[in-house]
């Protein structure tokens, strides 16, 4: 019976330590996850949530003469953090779905955990793909896992999906009042 006892906790311990495996069917990160905002944006993370929960909408505009980079990220797994454990989706899953709006070309970043093994803390690699200008109205977009690519390059690695922190949505180059509207980001 002792034994019996230790497996289980050895075993409860092992598995929270790994990735987090998640269905992930549908899930739907606009209406389940904190978002996080980074660089010259008129908004903070408080605004940006805030009219999540009361429209069901993230925006992001550029402040004016904005230098460096905007980076609006969330956790795949609901976080208090910004570098959590990384999320192990399941293999059912094939693709992502965003619905959006933007006046500029996005990158959008799926990061990895690193191979340090600390999980979503700084590191780990960026496959990504564009999200191109879509100004005048939303579009909906559904961007096979297979399509990230490190650095963007077609014959770059490939996204893991097992091993998978956050999104990333980045502005490299803003200018003043550029906007990116997210109605849906659905993990399919």
């Amino acid at each position: 019976m002792f034994y019996l006892v230790l497996f289980f906790f050895v075993f409860a311990i092992l598995s929270s330590a790994s990735a987090e495996e998640v269905s992930n069917s549908n899930t739907d990160l606009v209406k389940t996850s904190t978002w996080f905002i980074a660089g010259p944006a008129k908004e903070n993370q408080e605004t940006i949530n805030k009219i999540r929960r009361e429209k069901g909408i993230i925006k992001v505009t550029a402040k004016d003469n904005p230098v460096g980079e905007i980076e609006l990220n969330v956790m795949l797994t609901e976080s208090d953090s910004n570098d959590d454990k990384p999320t192990n989706l399941s293999e059912s899953s094939k693709y992502l779905s965003i619905t959006y709006k933007s006046s500029h070309l996005v990158k959008l970043q799926a990061r990895e955990g690193n191979a340090e093994g600390t999980g979503c803390v700084h590191g780990g690699s960026h496959p990504r793909v564009d999200l191109p200008a879509s100004a005048k109205k939303f579009t909906t977009i559904k961007i096979p896992w297979t399509d990230f690519k490190q650095d963007g390059n077609p014959n770059g690695k490939s996204l893991d999906i097992h091993n998978l922190c956050k999104f990333n949505f980045v502005n490299y180059n803003p200018v003043s009042g550029a906007t990116l509207e997210i109605k849906s980001v659905i993990l399919n």
